[in-house]
C-alpha cells in the first residue's frame, strides 16, 4: 500500500482563528481582512504561500487547487518566517479561508545562482538545471496554452548560447518569476484551513450610534410618540450618525415603580424607568402606548430609514413584576424561600421593578425558543440592529446558540454587547457571535490608560473577534472628566471616541454637555432621563453638534483608516498630557495622525517622534500634515515636529498625511 507523506512545510499560528478554529472570527464586507501565518520548513529553501478564500462547503482544500468559486491571493513574507497578507469577502454571511504553502524551487535557485555569477563562478550548469526546471513544468497536462508556451520560451532563454549575464538576467525578470511562482508544483504543498470567518455587513465594522429617548421628544410636560420623536430624525442624520438607539419602547410595569432620580416613591405621573419591562399592555413584543401602536412603530422604521438612518433596539431579558410572563410562566424566574420573585441586584444597587429571567430553569427549551421568537418579532418589523442589555449576566452558550439562530435566517443582524464586565468574558461574547461591545474607553482619561488599551485592542487575537464601540457617555455613566472638565473634555473625548475606534456612540445630552451628577463621587446623571422625561434646547447656540458633524464627515472621508485596527499605532510625543496615534489604511495610502491634548484645563506644547516607517513616510523628505478639523496644513520633515494644542480653541489635530 502507498503511503502519503506530509509535505516539507509546516504551517502555525494562522490569523485570524478564533478557539483554534472552532468559532469563525470577524470580517467586515469590502473591508481587508489580514491575514497571516508562519510558514517553515527544512533547509534553506524558499517558500511560497497564498491564502485562499471563499463560500464555505464549496469542496475539500486541495493543495493543487482552491475550491471551485474561491479565489487565491499570494502572501507575502514580513519577518521572522511570518507571512502576510489580506483578503476581502464581499458579503456578509458565513465565509473561509485557508493557507497553501510549499518550497519555492525556482526562487531557491535562482537566488544561489546570482550568489555564483555574482562571485564570478562558472555557471552554466545552473543555468541547466534551472532551463529542466521550466521544462518540466511546460510537459504537465493541467497548464494553460499560454503557460505552457511561457515555459517553452524560458527554456528556450536559459540554454541559449548567449553569454551567462543576459540569461541569469532573464531567469530574474518578474514575469519569469511570476510565470514560474505560478505553475509551481503543488503535489507536496501543505494546506491549514480551512478555517470559518463571520462576515459583517459595513455597519457591523464601522458605524457611528445615537441614542436618545423618544417620550423625552413631547411638548408642554407630555410624553413622546413615534410620530413626534421623528422629528428629530432629520437632526441626528445631519450629524453623521449611521445608527439611531432606543432604549426599551414596551409597557413599563407599574410594580415598584421607581422615580425621579431612582426615588423608590414615584409620582403619580413618573413614567417609570423603560427598562422595568411587562404591564398589562403586554411585554417584549409590545410598545409603551403612548409612543403608538406596532403600526406607528413600522411608520418610525421607515421615516428612520428615508432619513438615511437604521433603527436598533434595545433586547433586554428581564421583566418587570407586571409582565405577562411573570404569571404565565412563573419556572422563568428565581423564586426566594418565601415563594416571592427574587428581583435584580447589582449590591448595592437594588432594582426592585425588575425580575432576571432564570435561565437555569427545567423549562429551558421553551424559554430560549420564547427569547429567539421576541428577536424574531422585531425583525419582522423591520429592525436589524440589537443593542443588548448586561449579556454577561446571561450563559454564554445561550447567546451562541441565538445568535446563530438569528444570523441562519438574517445574516445581516447586528449585536453590540453592553457588557462591561471583566475583559475574559467581554472576549468571550464576541467570540460567540456579538457584533460590537461597549468597552472600557469611559474610563481610559490618561494617557497611559489610553496606551494601554489601545495597544491591548489592536493586537491580532483581538482584532480577530473583538470590534470595540467606544461611547463617549451613556444613560447610566457620565465619568468625572467629563463632569470638572467642561466643554473641552466634552471635545477631546468626542475625537478619541470617533478616531480611535471603527465604531463609537454618544448619548443625547453630550451635545449640550450635560454633566451634573446626580451626587458628588456618582456616576448617574441629575434629572436622569431613565426615570424622568427631560426636554432639551436642540437649538442652543453653544451646541457641540457642528463638532460631531465634523468628526463623522473626517470618518467616513476615512472610512478603511478608521475602520482598521490592525493598522493602529501609537507614537511618542513628549508630553504626558498629549496622545498621538496614526490610523491607517491597509495598503498605506490613507494616514491619519490624531494629537489630543487630554488635560482640558490648559494648553500643552511637546514633539511629537513619529514612526515614519511605520507611515511609509522617508525620514529625508517633507510632508504635508492637513488638519482636518481646521483646514489648516502644515509643513514637517523627519520624526520630530513641534505641536501646541490649547483646549479653550482645539484640543486635538486631526492630520491628513500626504506625501510630496
Amino acid at each position: 500500500m502507498a503511503t502519503a507523506f506530509p509535505g516539507r512545510v509546516v504551517i502555525e499560528e494562522v490569523r485570524p482563528t478564533v478557539d483554534c478554529g472552532r468559532l469563525p472570527a470577524k470580517a467586515t464586507a469590502g473591508l481587508p481582512v489580514q491575514v497571516s501565518a508562519t510558514v517553515i520548513a527544512d533547509g534553506h529553501d524558499l517558500l511560497l504561500a497564498w491564502v485562499r478564500h471563499g463560500r464555505p462547503g464549496n469542496g475539500a482544500m486541495s493543495p493543487a487547487a482552491p475550491p471551485a468559486g474561491w479565489r487565491e491571493l499570494p502572501l507575502r513574507l514580513d519577518k521572522n518566517d511570518r507571512y502576510g497578507g489580506s483578503l476581502v469577502a464581499p458579503r456578509p454571511g458565513p465565509w473561509s479561508f485557508g493557507v497553501v504553502a510549499v518550497a519555492d524551487d525556482y526562487g531557491s535557485w535562482l537566488r544561489d545562482l546570482r550568489i555564483r555569477f555574482d562571485a564570478g563562478q562558472e555557471v552554466g550548469l545552473e543555468l541547466e538545471e534551472g532551463a529542466l526546471m521550466a521544462e518540466r513544468r511546460a510537459q504537465r497536462q493541467s497548464l494553460s496554452g499560454s503557460d505552457v508556451r511561457a515555459l517553452t520560451a524560458l527554456t528556450g532563454t536559459l540554454r541559449s548560447d548567449r553569454e551567462s549575464g543576459p540569461r541569469v538576467a532573464a531567469a530574474g525578470q518578474p514575469a519569469a518569476l511570476t510565470l514560474m511562482q505560478r505553475t509551481v508544483d503543488r503535489s507536496a504543498a501543505t494546506v491549514a484551513g480551512p478555517f470559518p470567518l463571520w462576515v459583517d455587513r459595513e455597519l457591523g465594522g464601522f458605524s457611528a450610534w445615537y441614542e436618545f429617548f423618544p417620550r423625552s421628544e413631547g411638548t408642554k410636560g407630555r410624553p413622546g410618540s413615534f410620530a413626534s420623536a421623528a422629528a428629530r430624525l432629520p437632526a441626528i442624520a445631519a450629524m453623521g450618525f449611521d445608527i439611531v438607539y432606543l432604549p426599551p419602547i414596551h409597557p413599563i410595569g407599574q410594580s415598584h415603580r421607581k422615580g425621579a432620580n431612582n426615588s423608590l416613591h414615584p409620582g403619580p405621573d413618573e413614567p417609570g424607568s423603560p427598562w422595568a419591562i411587562g404591564a398589562s399592555g403586554g411585554g417584549h413584543t409590545a410598545v409603551h402606548p403612548d409612543l403608538g401602536t406596532l403600526a406607528d412603530f413600522d411608520a418610525f422604521v421607515e421615516t428612520t430609514r428615508a432619513a438615511g438612518l437604521e433603527l436598533a433596539l434595545d433586547y433586554a431579558l428581564q421583566c418587570s413584576p407586571d409582565h405577562p410572563w411573570v404569571t404565565e410562566h412563573p419556572q422563568w424566574f428565581r423564586h426566594r424561600p418565601d415563594g416571592s420573585i427574587r428581583y435584580a441586584e447589582n449590591p448595592p444597587k437594588r432594582y426592585q421593578d425588575i425580575f432576571p429571567i432564570n435561565f437555569d430553569t427545567e423549562d429551558r427549551a421553551a424559554l430560549w425558543n420564547a427569547l429567539r421568537d421576541v428577536l424574531m418579532f422585531w425583525i419582522g418589523h423591520g429592525v436589524r440592529v440589537f443593542r443588548v442589555d448586561n449579556p454577561h449576566t446571561k450563559p454564554l452558550p445561550f447567546w451562541e446558540w441565538l445568535i446563530a439562530q438569528v444570523h441562519r435566517r438574517h445574516p445581516d443582524v447586528i449585536f453590540l454587547a453592553e457588557a462591561f464586565t471583566r475583559p475574559a468574558v467581554m472576549m468571550r461574547l464576541a467570540t460567540v457571535g456579538f457584533t460590537q461591545s461597549y468597552t472600557y474607553f469611559t474610563w481610559r482619561n490618561t494617557k497611559a490608560e489610553l496606551v494601554e488599551y489601545l495597544t491591548e485592542l489592536s493586537e491580532p487575537q483581538s482584532v480577530a473577534c473583538f470590534r470595540p464601540n467606544f461611547w463617549v457617555n451613556t444613560p447610566d455613566i457620565l465619568h468625572e472628566t467629563l463632569q470638572h472638565g467642561g466643554p473641552a473634555a466634552f471635545r477631546l473625548r468626542l475625537v478619541l471616541a470617533s478616531m480611535l475606534a471603527p465604531s463609537w456612540g454618544m448619548y443625547s445630552g453630550y451635545e449640550l454637555y450635560e454633566a451634573a451628577p446626580v451626587r458628588a463621587g456618582s456616576e448617574e446623571y441629575l434629572d436622569s432621563e431613565k426615570y424622568q422625561l427631560r426636554s432639551r434646547e436642540w437649538h442652543d447656540p453653544r451646541s457641540l453638534a457642528p463638532g460631531v458633524t465634523l468628526v463623522n464627515q473626517i470618518r467616513k472621508r476615512h472610512r478603511e483608516a478608521i475602520a482598521l485596527l490592525s493598522t493602529l499605532h501609537v507614537h511618542q510625543v513628549s508630553s504626558e498630557h498629549m496622545l498621538c496615534v496614526s490610523r491607517m489604511s491597509e495598503d498605506g495610502s490613507d494616514v491619519l495622525l490624531v494629537i489630543v491634548n487630554l488635560d482640558p484645563h490648559q494648553a500643552h506644547e511637546a514633539t511629537t517622534w513619529l514612526d515614519l516607517a511605520a507611515l511609509g513616510i522617508s525620514a529625508d523628505r517633507p510632508f504635508a500634515a492637513h488638519d482636518e478639523l481646521t483646514d489648516t496644513t502644515y509643513w514637517w520633515r523627519g520624526p520630530a515636529n513641534y505641536v501646541r494644542l490649547d483646549p479653550v480653541v482645539q484640543p486635538a489635530h486631526i492630520l491628513h498625511l500626504r506625501k510630496l
